[in-house]
């Protein structure tokens, strides 16, 4: 018989106030350094929700790799950030082949994002594949990003669990090669699953949220709301994940607050504007006016 798994922790300011952030000190540099990756031509807006997240959570400085042919416009959207544009397919969508000019802002960074917006499965597989031996960690994989793990969970393996992985609901799915539905009668069980294979943590995103670590806790957040149903979304809670985890945090403790101070973010937006009807691009600037209510 196979031992119980731990009951999920439900998620409040209590829990959170005592498992707390690594506090900043100092300039941009102790503060950490985030590297998002990810963007097409169609789709740079997950870029910018990302890392705009990033840096409202705490990150210090601010590196991004998008398609050559939008880095400009990045650059104006994000004067915060160094932007690099790299190789990119005749659809819009980063080249596998990019891995190499990658590697040379990741290795430098204090954590990595790689997934938000990204286009063409096999090109950003590829780039994933390339890039994963030669990274350290900590990482965060959300979107396509997560399509090397669908083909291979122990790619991750060697980063010994300083992996957080963002799938929502129909991602995961993808990534257990099941049913959606499959998913949504169990998701704190499928995100277990995906979890143990992977050695990773598992942030899932929905009505709900759950984290699970790789050794079985798992933890669960009833904050947020309709209203976070919405486009763009997921990318900002990617960043949320990625920018904590700049800032020094564990895996499993920057996907628990992450959750909450998306979910937290959405409900803010919700009292302001109503339940249904604000935008993805509004919850960056809420994150900084939670993590200051869970320290009252």
């Amino acid at each position: 018989m196979s031992p119980a798994r731990p009951e999920p922790t439900l998620v409040t300011p209590q829990v959170l106030r005592d498992w707390r952030l690594p506090e900043p000190t100092g300039g941009k540099e102790s503060r950490g350094s985030i590297l998002v990756v990810g963007g097409s031509t169609e789709t740079v807006g997950a870029v910018l929700l990302a890392a705009e997240a990033a840096l409202r959570s705490g990150a210090g400085k601010l590196q991004v790799v998008v398609p050559s042919k939008v880095a400009p416009h990045v650059s104006i959207s994000l004067p915060e950030a160094l932007v690099r544009g790299v190789p990119h397919t005749e659809a819009g969508a980063i080249r596998a082949s990019a891995a190499e000019l990658v590697l040379e802002l990741a290795q430098g960074a204090s954590a990595v994002l790689i997934g938000p917006g990204m286009a063409d499965e096999a090109e950003t597989r590829g780039l994933v594949e390339q890039l994963l031996p030669d990274l350290e960690g900590p990482v965060a994989l959300d979107a396509l990003g997560l399509a090397a793990v669908t083909a291979a969970p122990a790619c991750l393996h060697h980063l010994g669990g300083q992996v957080v992985l963002t799938p929502n609901p129909t991602e995961l799915a993808i990534a257990l090669h099941v049913a959606h539905d499959e998913v949504a009668d169990d998701p704190v069980g499928s995100a277990r699953r995906l979890a143990e294979s992977a050695q990773a943590v598992v942030g899932l995103g929905g009505g709900t949220s759950w984290v699970v670590a790789p050794d079985g806790r798992a933890w669960e957040d009833e904050n947020g709301g309709a209203g976070l149903g919405v486009s763009g979304s997921g990318d900002v809670r990617a960043g949320i994940v990625a920018g904590l985890l700049a800032r020094g945090a564990e895996p499993a403790q920057a996907a628990v607050w992450a959750s909450h101070l998306h979910g937290r973010a959405g409900e803010r937006l919700a009292a302001q504007i109503g339940r249904l009807g604000f935008l993805a691009r509004e919850l960056p600037r809420e994150v900084p006016r939670v993590l200051a209510e869970v320290d009252l």
